[in-house]
């Protein structure tokens, strides 16, 4: 195939705006070194990659699960692999939440114990003077 139009990749890929999609995609691919099914013949990779998918010497399922998982946005957690250690989280995390409740109930008491020290009633701050 000397030159490579639109149409020749419609063919397979009917939808325009997959097409470009899955060039780019392929393109980045053969960037990041992935092997050539078709000769470069002195191309951009653009190109070649637009050759590849005309003349169906990738897989084109392969090229749409890449672009999917190029696109998401996921953050991994590490889940608990049995119920003892799920047990053993929610233990930690049920005494981490005790310990904040009795941290805040003495910080709550010694400003109560502080207060009705600072106070002064009226009565006794005339008898000092």
């Amino acid at each position: 195939m000397a030159r490579v139009t639109v149409e020749d990749c419609i063919l397979k890929i009917p939808n325009r705006f997959e097409l470009v999609l899955l060039t780019a995609q392929r393109a980045r691919d053969i960037s990041a070194g992935a092997p050539l099914t078709v000769d470069r013949d002195n191309d951009k990779t653009t190109v070649v990659s637009l050759r590849e998918i005309a003349e169906a010497t990738v897989a084109v399922d392969a090229l749409r699960t890449a672009v999917v998982q190029g696109l998401q946005k996921t953050v991994d957690f590490d889940e608990p692999e049995d119920d003892a250690e799920m047990a053993a989280i929610e233990i930690e995390l049920a005494e981490a939440s005790m310990n904040l409740d009795l941290s805040q109930e003495m910080r709550e008491d010694s400003l109560t114990e502080q207060d009705e020290t600072d106070f002064i009633a009226p009565d006794e701050s005339e008898e000092d003077l």
